[in-house]
């Protein structure tokens, strides 16, 4: 007969397991697409530029070489020419109409989206500390980010993320004892969301309370 004992770090396993596969798959699968895509529009602009081959007087390997090359510089161009759009005020209004109308009901885009804004660093949130929030007072903690509180520090305002998509969420308004504040970067708090809780032993296990009224 199998001890409960057993039983239980089976159990810790094989979420364990799962968790830090689907973690591996969330990071990579942004990865993975945007690997894709920059292969589906390179594939495309060599193929226009495939006749400029015959106009060289290389050989064939050569001029093929430098047909990639080329359309390799142009897809680079291109993204360039699209970053920079989106810098100014005009290209960020059409690229939130274009998120609002179509983009963003492809399944999975905003998930993908924000992944790939998280990994990058620049997905800018006014989060102010880590901290762990009993939010029911039955010692069920979760994973919340302080942004605001009142001036006589008992009540605080604690953002709560849904995972794997940090963005979405919850807002709480708690006490000061229901909190315990941790020495923990916000960047590193974040990819333990997106990571579907991978890593969050180092949240709960070495991180001492830390005062936010001493920062």
């Amino acid at each position: 007969m199998v001890s409960k004992r057993t039983l239980v770090f089976a159990k810790k396993l094989r979420r364990f397991f799962f968790t830090t596969v689907l973690g591996g798959i969330v990071v990579v699968l942004p990865i993975y697409i945007f690997a894709a895509l920059i292969k589906v529009v390179f594939n495309f602009i060599s193929a226009l530029l495939a006749p400029v081959s015959n106009l060289l007087s290389f050989s064939s390997d050569v001029n093929r070489w430098i047909v990639d090359l080329l359309a390799f510089a142009i897809v680079i161009f291109l993204f360039f020419l699209i970053g920079l759009l989106v810098r100014t005020e005009l290209g960020r209004q059409l690229l939130t109409f274009i998120e609002e109308n179509w983009l963003g009901k492809a399944p999975f885009y905003t998930l993908l989206r924000d992944t790939v804004r998280q990994i990058l660093g620049q997905e800018k949130m006014p989060f102010r500390q880590v901290v762990l929030v009993d939010v029911y007072s039955n010692d069920t903690l979760m994973t919340g980010f302080v942004v605001d509180s009142t001036q006589d520090g008992v009540y605080y305002t604690v953002f709560v993320p849904t995972a794997p998509n940090p963005t979405n969420g919850f807002i709480f308004h708690v006490k000061r004892e229901q909190l315990k504040f941790l020495e923990i970067k916000t960047e590193d708090a974040l990819r333990s969301v997106i990571a579907l809780g991978t890593g969050s032993a180092a949240m709960l296990e070495g991180n001492a309370p830390k005062s936010f009224e001493s920062k």
